[in-house]
């Protein structure tokens, strides 16, 4: 591994590349925050994949994407005489340092579900009126369920027993039923969402993260369906022109893989 000095050393490289690309580049010149954004969030996924793949390799190179991004906006905010990269170190340092009081103050904590109780406490110090105000809203729907209940559940706002929520998931999924029979669409999405919910704090209760679980799933059947059309393609045939029982030898087959 780098020495610290080396470590600096490679940031440092790293801003003065940024300084050149801002000046010569006619791409580099033209972005700005907004045009960053949806290339920032597309990082961020592409990081997501690599952890979940366990690619190391790749988890490297995503991380060095996410950091050519943080320094670009330094760099923007810098031109607008708003912050620069020291800013944004900085100011993270300070938060660090202010929400972790059992490290850097005299608070004692006895394990990690306190740290996080006396987090959502800070927040609330600092001038938020809720402790959901930390939720983006531009988060996907699943992701912002996971946060929502996480938040809450900092301040104290949650079930006592696995149980009790297994039984808030059968008796939405009961509700559910209720409005499936009389078809009433709009109540059923609602329910619908209402047993997603719930699966999702359920999922909390026995350590599952659902994002990372629901991919685990998305990945095992692309990969179970792309054997199926090989098979099929071996075969001469399209999957269009196979009946179900035919295709379902060969998910058999991939199941077992």
């Amino acid at each position: 591994m780098n020495t610290r000095q080396q470590q600096l050393q490679a940031f440092e490289r790293l801003l003065d590349i940024m300084d050149d690309l801002r000046e010569k580049c006619p791409w580099d010149k033209k972005q700005t925050l907004e045009s960053l954004r949806h290339l920032t969030i597309e990082e961020t996924y592409e990081l997501g994949d690599a952890i979940l793949d366990n690619d190391l390799p790749e988890i490297k190179k995503e991380l060095g994407d996410l950091l050519l991004h943080i320094v670009f906006y330094a760099k923007i905010g810098s031109e607008k005489n708003a912050f620069d990269i020291a800013d944004v170190a900085n100011s993270i340092c300070d938060k660090l340092i202010d929400r972790h009081p059992h490290i850097y103050g005299d608070v004692v904590v006895e394990n990690e579900e306190q740290v996080k109780q006396n987090w959502e406490k800070l927040k609330l110090k600092e001038g938020r009126t809720s402790v959901l105000e930390g939720v983006p809203k531009s988060l996907p729907a699943l992701v912002k369920a996971s946060r929502i209940q996480d938040k809450v559940k900092g301040v104290g706002f949650d079930w006592e027993e696995s149980h009790q929520v297994w039984e808030k998931v059968e008796e939405e999924i009961a509700e559910l039923q209720v409005e499936i029979a009389a078809n009433n669409q709009d109540k059923i999405e609602a329910e619908f969402g209402d047993v997603l919910f719930s699966m999702i704090n359920y999922a909390r209760f026995l350590n599952v993260n659902p994002e990372d679980a629901l991919e685990r799933t998305n990945k095992k059947f692309i990969k179970r369906f792309m054997y199926l059309e090989s098979k099929a393609s071996e075969l001469g045939k399209s999957l269009s022109d196979m009946t179900l029982a035919e295709m379902d030898v060969f998910w058999e087959e991939a199941k077992k893989m």
